[in-house]
């Protein structure tokens, strides 16, 4: 019941309002973070802008984008920039860097040899793979098995 005691004006108002209310609070987020992004002012600026921002809220924003509109631009796209070189970076390094180089793959070979989980013509044919060669299956000699688990070791 309490729907017809509400009007479509009134509904429209209140959902126009709420949206000038979440914009508002958006944009003011956003002049505080270029704020504190900006490192080329001191620190009695930055509390200067924020004194102003929270005292005159509709102006202080207004006065804000018309003096520094210009370097908001600059500050985020150098922001998206920066943080698109970090991710490329990462990305290489993550594809490049596995931590499985023929090295770590020849010392883990070594080791299943010594501790005689691979037989010395595994590992000759295990090496063959690691390091390039076209190596056939491993033979292996009559009566010996290839593992502890009949798997083979490198995956």
């Amino acid at each position: 019941m309490i729907l017809a005691d509400v009007g479509f004006a009134e509904l429209f108002w209140t959902v126009l309002w709420l949206f000038f209310l979440f914009m508002f609070i958006w944009v003011f987020v956003a002049l505080i973070s270029d704020l504190f992004r900006d490192h080329s002012l001191s620190g009695w600026a930055k509390a200067a802008w924020i004194v102003l921002l929270v005292v005159f809220p509709l102006i202080g924003s207004l006065i804000y984008v018309i003096v520094r509109g210009q370097g908001m631009a600059e500050r985020s796209a150098k922001a998206q920039q920066a943080a698109k070189a970090e991710f490329d970076t990462y990305v290489r390094q993550a594809a490049t860097g596995t931590g499985n180089t023929q090295v770590d793959d020849l010392a883990r070979l070594a080791d299943l040899r010594s501790n005689g989980h691979i037989s010395d013509a595994e590992f000759e044919t295990m090496k063959q793979r690691i390091l390039g060669g076209n190596a056939g299956p491993a033979e292996e000699p009559v009566g010996e098995s290839p593992g502890p688990t009949g798997a083979s070791p490198i995956a």
